[in-house]
């Protein structure tokens, strides 16, 4: 019998650290732009990539990017990413609105959008 898959610690986040399109390397989303950090031998990464192209294919004025954790250490120190897969959900302005480890699922990926301002 298989344990059940926990589910992924989340958080709302205010007056968190803003990221730029320069610090992605691609424009942001003009509703939220979902930032994965992810890495080479992760297999929920591929499984969370999946889902939050998914999403933004869906949703108008959502992107997707996902950052390669090894690569871009200086992000990953200074937004305490401590696992992978780890997904922010930034806002328009680049704000932090909502962070999560773990794979997520599709409902409550589209829940956080819903809480963008």
């Amino acid at each position: 019998m298989r344990a059940p898959r926990p589910a992924p610690a989340s958080a709302a986040v205010s007056g968190g650290p803003a990221l730029t399109s320069e610090e992605l390397g691609v424009p942001l989303g003009s509703r939220a732009t979902l930032v994965q950090f992810s890495t080479a031998f992760c297999a929920p990464c591929r499984a969370t990539r999946r889902i939050l192209a998914e999403v933004a294919g869906m949703v108008d004025g959502v992107s997707h990017v996902e950052i390669d954790a090894e690569s871009r250490l200086d992000l990953v120190r200074s937004l305490n990413v401590r696992r992978t897969p780890t997904v922010l959900v930034l806002g328009p302005d680049g704000q932090i609105a909502r962070r999560a480890s773990g794979q997520p699922r599709k409902a409550d990926v589209i829940a956080a959008l819903g809480e963008v301002p």
